[in-house]
């Protein structure tokens, strides 16, 4: 149990958004006794530092019902039905209010776009077309990168869709699974997994124009070397984090790709990892880590100390349970964004911590 939980984020808020998740399973509690006890962690009697706030999977989820609307209903008897939107949701990032994950089996980004209150797609037009896109991420600016592990490209779009540039060649790549960028752009990194008979298991480090300025490791179990790793974030300091999920550690490095530091092992104890599956870092540094095994997101410090675990792998399609789970991502007011492949949902949990608690202590 965790005695004095960490402030896991700022306390800045996405206005309205609770407001725009009107549909669907986003908000409205199914029994008295869930609404008596919202989905918080860590559980009472400890102080929460997240609360869950809606699971998007649904075309219904971004609608307000308006006037014109509800005479129709009213008419006609036939209410609007909801609709899943993901069939094989992996990846998850978030910025300004719009939420894009990847989709494997539709090929496509969905982007749920809460300021116009629109779900739409990307990644099906002209030279933009996706074939199996894994890895998602967004910058500062808006723009938008995705890895594609069967085209082995990575592409950028402008927010609503518009194809941008490649990064790199085709030629670049094995197995490219994850990106990441910094904010202002400058920086691009992509994860090439490589594979069983390959040795090109790395990170790729470009420029904003695209061009390839470091590759960064080897296959290996040494300090910037890697085994199967699968997906990366950037920190607000700049500091890359890369998931190196055969060696099942998180490594650090600085944004020129100099190694920093690596924490993790194997395990299926707090604070170790199992099967890795995504990471994201939060405005304040920390570290989320997704694990299939465990069907949980852990919370560390920068240096690898565990903060507070989140979730569960029961499959139940209550809030917080994840039984195949898959991306995470962090927004920059905090929020928590979580794929589950089993569900096809990507559930929003909202910081409510407190920015005057204590150090953390040790779980």
């Amino acid at each position: 149990m965790l005695r004095r939980p960490y402030p896991i984020a700022g306390r800045s808020a996405l206005p309205g958004l609770a407001l725009l998740l009107l549909g669907g399973c986003a908000s409205v509690p199914e029994s008295a006794d869930e609404a008596r006890a919202p989905a918080v962690w860590p559980a009472p009697p400890e102080a929460p530092r997240f609360r869950h706030e809606a699971t998007l999977g649904s075309t219904l989820d971004l609608t307000a019902a308006t006037a014109e609307s509800t005479l129709k209903s009213a008419l006609t008897g036939i209410q609007p039905q909801a609709e899943p939107v993901f069939q094989k949701p992996f990846a998850v990032a978030a910025r300004a209010g719009r939420i894009y994950v990847s989709d494997t089996q539709a090929r496509v980004i969905h982007v749920y776009d809460l300021p116009r209150r629109r779900i739409f797609r990307l990644g099906y037009r002209r030279e933009g077309a996706l074939r199996k896109p894994l890895g998602v991420a967004v910058d500062g600016r808006g723009v938008v990168y995705v890895a594609d592990v069967t085209a082995r490209r990575v592409i950028a779009y402008d927010a609503y869709g518009l194809y941008l540039r490649d990064f790199g060649q085709p030629d670049d790549y094995t197995r490219p699974t994850g990106v990441a960028a910094s904010a202002d752009g400058s920086r691009v990194y992509v994860v090439d997994t490589g594979g069983v008979d390959s040795d090109r298991h790395r990170l790729l480090v470009y420029d904003g124009a695209g061009d390839r300025i470091a590759t960064v490791g080897t296959r290996g179990s040494g300090p910037g070397q890697f085994n199967l790793p699968t997906a990366a974030a950037v920190a607000p300091d700049g500091t890359v984090y890369v998931l190196d999920g055969g060696n099942f550690r998180v490594q650090a490095f600085d944004r020129d790709g100099r190694f920093l530091r690596a924490w993790g092992e194997l395990g299926k104890g707090l604070g170790q990892l199992a099967r890795p599956r995504g990471i994201a870092v939060g405005p304040r540094g920390n570290v989320y880590v997704s694990d299939g095994s465990f069907g949980n997101v852990q919370v560390f410090d920068p240096d690898g100390r565990l903060l507070l675990p989140i979730g569960s792998s029961q499959a139940s399609p209550e809030p917080g349970s994840y039984p195949l789970i898959a991306g995470v991502a962090v927004d920059e007011t905090g929020r928590l964004y979580v794929v589950d492949q089993f569900f096809a949902k990507v559930e929003v949990l909202r910081y409510v911590g407190d920015d005057a608690s204590p150090d953390p202590a040790r779980p």
